[in-house]
C-alpha cells in the first residue's frame, strides 16, 4: 500500500499554541499539503522528540532522510518558501521583505507578551485556560485528572510571567501597547486587507498567531479586542484559511509607497520593541541578571531573554545585507517610527 503521507508536512501541534496556529494558517494559504497530529491524540509512533518540548513541532527529513523534529516558526517559514514555491509569504522586494520581517518579530515576541499576560493575569483567564488548555494537549481523562492538569498549567505557567517581562510594573505598559496595536491595525484594515497590501506576509501571520488567543480566547483580551477593533477580531477568523485568496505579485505595496495606516503600526513597533531588544542585548552583552529601561515612559523590568538577542541579531543581518538601493528604501520607510535606533550604524 502507497505511504500518502510521505509527501505530507508533518506537526504537532495544539490550538491553545498561537505559533501552532500561525504556522497552520500559513501552510492554508500557501496550499502545502500537511498533516496535523493534535497533541491531545498523542505523537504518531516513530516520530522524534525534542530536547524541550515546544510547539508546534515540525518534522522534516535531514540529508541521511532521517526525520528531525524543528520547533522555531520564523526559520521554518522561510524554509517552506525556499522549498514550496508560489503564493509565498515573504516579498520579491528585499526592502519590503525586511519590513515584513520586522512585523513578523514583533508579533512573535512582542504581542506574545499581551498574549501571555491577558491569560496569566486576570483570574478569568487563569481559569478558562486551566480549564481548556489541559483538554487540548492531554485528551481524554477524568475531571478529576483534567482539573489537577489543569492547576499544575497554572501553577507552572504562571510564574513565567517574569520569562515574558509581565509583573505589576510592566502590566499597564503592555496592555496600553496592544490597545494601540488595536486602534492602528483597526484603523489599517479600513482601507487595507493585510499589513503590506492585498496578501498576506509573514508579518500576518506572526501577529495572527497572537490574535488568535488575544481575540478569540482569552476573555479579558478578547473584550477589549471586540470594544475597540472588530474589524480585526473579524479579520483574525479570517486568515484562519486563506486557501481561496489567489494574490499576485502587485498585490504588495511599493516600500516608497507605504499608507500611513503601515507606518502607524510600525511606529508602535518602534515605541515598545524597539527600545526593548537594544535594552535585552545590552544585558545580554554585560552579564546582567535584569533587563532595565523605559518604555512609553515607564519602567520595564525583565529577565534577560537569550532568544530576543538572537532575533535582533538576524533582523540586523538581513538590514545588512540589504543592497545600497534596498537599504536606503528600508530606511526611508522607518524614519520616524523608532525602529530605525535598531540599525543605526550597520
Amino acid at each position: 500500500m502507497t505511504d500518502m503521507t510521505t509527501d505530507l508536512v508533518t506537526l504537532n501541534g495544539v490550538p491553545g499554541s498561537p505559533y501552532t496556529r500561525k504556522m497552520l494558517a500559513l501552510l492554508r494559504y500557501r496550499r502545502i499539503p500537511y498533516r496535523l497530529i493534535l497533541a491531545s491524540h498523542g505523537a504518531a509512533a516513530g516520530l522524534p522528540t525534542t530536547k524541550v518540548s515546544l510547539l508546534p513541532t515540525f518534522y522534516f527529513k535531514d540529508e541521511a532522510g532521517a526525520l528531525q523534529p524543528v520547533t522555531d516558526s520564523t526559520p521554518i517559514l522561510r524554509r517552506l518558501e525556499r522549498e514550496h514555491a508560489g503564493r509565498e509569504a515573504r516579498p520579491a522586494n528585499p526592502a519590503l521583505a525586511f519590513l515584513d520581517a520586522l512585523i513578523e518579530d514583533y508579533g512573535d515576541e512582542w504581542l506574545t507578551k499581551a498574549m501571555f499576560h491577558f491569560r496569566w493575569a486576570y483570574a478569568a483567564d487563569i481559569a478558562r485556560a486551566s480549564a481548556i488548555l489541559p483538554a487540548w494537549t492531554r485528551g481524554r481523562t477524568s475531571d478529576e485528572k483534567l482539573k489537577v492538569m489543569g492547576d499544575e498549567i497554572a501553577g507552572r505557567q504562571i510564574p513565567r510571567l517574569r520569562y515574558v517581562g509581565s509583573n505589576e510594573v510592566t502590566g499597564p505598559i503592555i496592555e496600553a501597547s496592544y490597545a494601540r496595536f488595536l486602534d492602528a491595525f483597526e484603523a489599517h484594515l479600513r482601507d487595507h486587507s493585510f499589513m503590506l497590501g492585498a496578501r498576506p506576509g509573514a508579518g500576518d501571520f506572526g501577529c495572527y498567531g497572537q490574535l488568535t488567543q488575544l481575540a478569540l480566547f482569552d476573555p479579558t483580551s478578547m473584550a477589549v479586542t471586540e470594544a475597540r477593533a472588530p474589524r480585526v477580531f473579524a479579520w483574525t477568523g479570517a486568515v484562519e484559511d486563506l486557501s481561496g485568496l489567489e494574490p499576485t505579485d502587485a498585490d504588495w505595496f511599493a516600500p516608497d509607497a507605504l499608507p500611513e495606516t503601515t507606518k502607524a503600526i510600525l511606529i508602535e513597533i518602534g515605541r515598545v520593541y524597539a527600545p526593548l531588544l537594544l535594552a535585552n542585548a545590552k544585558a545580554l552583552r554585560d552579564g546582567a541578571q535584569q533587563v532595565e529601561t523605559v518604555i512609553d515612559g515607564g519602567r520595564w523590568v525583565q529577565q534577560p531573554f537569550t532568544y530576543q538577542g538572537k532575533c535582533l541579531q538576524w533582523l540586523r543581518e538581513e538590514y545588512a545585507a540589504l543592497s545600497g538601493a534596498d537599504r536606503k528604501a528600508a530606511d526611508a520607510a522607518l524614519a520616524g517610527t523608532g525602529c530605525e535606533v535598531l540599525f543605526q550604524g550597520l
